[in-house]
């Protein structure tokens, strides 16, 4: 108790954590004079401190799940922006370094390898869960990345639209043009894209039920001849395309795997050709998974740095055209999932039990914290093969942009 004693001793300056241990007795962080949130944490037992204070990472969350860290007082989001918005990246404190490198020694192989059959199934693990927990929480079309908010006060449906015209905006599409969606979810900018710009469109995913959704949904749509989806591996894709777009995929791809992605995504792409990604990174430089996400609800993920992003696009003469980061964007998207799950949680605990309840408010808590506070960002990054593919200022995006916001629905 002495370690941690200190530790959050030294860390909570703004606001008051109340930490009551298994033996009934309650020690204070912080100061209770209104300058932040109240937060009372009940250990269930004495091991809790020592599994946190050996692997923070990973034992927290596991702790939180199996009910040995209990929120009395607010709840885990509480707990979590408590602490880490008393150590904001931006600040650089020992502490959080000191939490990052305990986290580094626990999670080893940063070179990963996500092999064909490895990568179907973390995208199972996650991805082929029930399709009424995902509607419990998204948003209509069922986006499940970072939204795009002209406010903080956008809903999360008009900020999911101002996403796919975002992205829409930057593929520079024409009619007729043949685009590729690498990881393409449930359908939606698939069918959005060929809704807008009249494009054909080539949807590939590692989910059985994604895969299912979509194509149903094309069919819904009277657009299937144009509009397809299948069960592929980025690497086993035939092209050439004029476009490609890439949402929330590149996190599954894995440090080993950059080069021989962005060199596949090359050889696909027409010499005249866009291709947008758009992922969840890192500020600052490259850094190790979360054991406890990794273990839990994203095996094989690998959050980028923008600098091992650029280095394996450089290596194959893919030029970044336009680099864009999205700061707070994801942590809005991510409040409005959590309060969901929360108005939702009866429905999710029917469909699965508790302890996954715990382990999706974690996750989401936990994520939204990390945007909120700690190093994570969103990144949207233009490519293009030739210097002259696209108009050379960028007013363009802004006509385009208008010309796709508020246009008809792909559902």
């Amino acid at each position: 108790m002495d370690l941690l004693d200190r530790f959050l001793g030294k860390i909570v300056k703004t606001g008051e954590l109340r930490l009551v241990d298994s033996r009934g007795r309650t020690r204070s962080y912080g100061r209770p004079d209104g300058s932040g949130r109240q937060v009372t944490v009940r250990l269930a037992d004495r091991k809790v401190i020592r599994d946190i204070l050996r692997r923070p990472k990973l034992a927290i969350g596991e702790a939180y799940m199996d009910r040995r860290l209990i929120v009395e007082e607010g709840d885990i989001l509480d707990l979590l922006d408590l602490v880490t918005s008393n150590m904001p990246w931006e600040e650089g404190g020992r502490s959080r370094k000191a939490i990052a490198r305990g986290s580094r020694k626990l999670v080893g192989g940063l070179a990963r390898l996500n092999s064909r059959r490895r990568s179907a199934r973390n995208v199972a693990h996650h991805y082929d869960l029930s399709d009424r927990l995902y509607d419990l929480f998204l948003d209509r079309d069922r986006q499940y990345s970072c939204a795009y908010f002209r406010g903080p006060g956008d809903s999360l449906d008009d900020a999911q639209t101002a996403k796919k015209a975002h992205i829409a905006a930057k593929l520079h599409l024409k009619p007729g043009q043949r685009v590729l969606d690498i990881g393409c979810g449930w359908g939606g900018m698939a069918l959005y894209l060929h809704a807008q710009a009249d494009v054909d469109v080539l949807g590939i995913t590692l989910s059985e039920e994604q895969l299912a959704v979509a194509r149903r949904r094309a069919e819904e749509a009277g657009v299937a001849d144009r509009v397809k989806f299948e069960l592929l591996d980025y690497r086993d894709v035939q092209g050439p395309f004029d476009r490609i777009v890439s949402v929330g995929m590149f996190e599954h791809v894995g440090k080993a795997h950059y080069r021989e992605f962005f060199a596949r995504c090359r050889e696909l792409l027409a010499r005249d050709g866009v291709m947008l990604l758009h992922t969840i990174g890192r500020m600052g430089g490259p850094g190790a998974a979360n054991r406890w996400t990794d273990k839990y609800i994203f095996p094989g993920y690998d959050v980028p740095a923008l600098s091992e992003m650029v280095a394996a696009s450089e290596a194959v003469r893919l030029i970044a055209a336009d680099v864009e980061m999205l700061r707070l964007h994801y942590a809005y998207t991510l409040e409005h999932w959590y309060d969901r799950v929360q108005a939702r949680s009866a429905e999710i605990v029917a469909l699965y039990d508790e302890r996954f309840l715990r382990m999706w408010e974690f996750y989401l808590a936990s994520t939204i914290v990390g945007f909120r506070h700690g190093g994570m960002i969103n990144y949207q990054v233009q490519y293009i093969r030739d210097r002259r593919a696209l108009p050379i200022t960028r007013h363009y995006l802004e006509e385009e942009e208008a010309r796709f916001t508020g246009g008809g629905s792909s559902r």
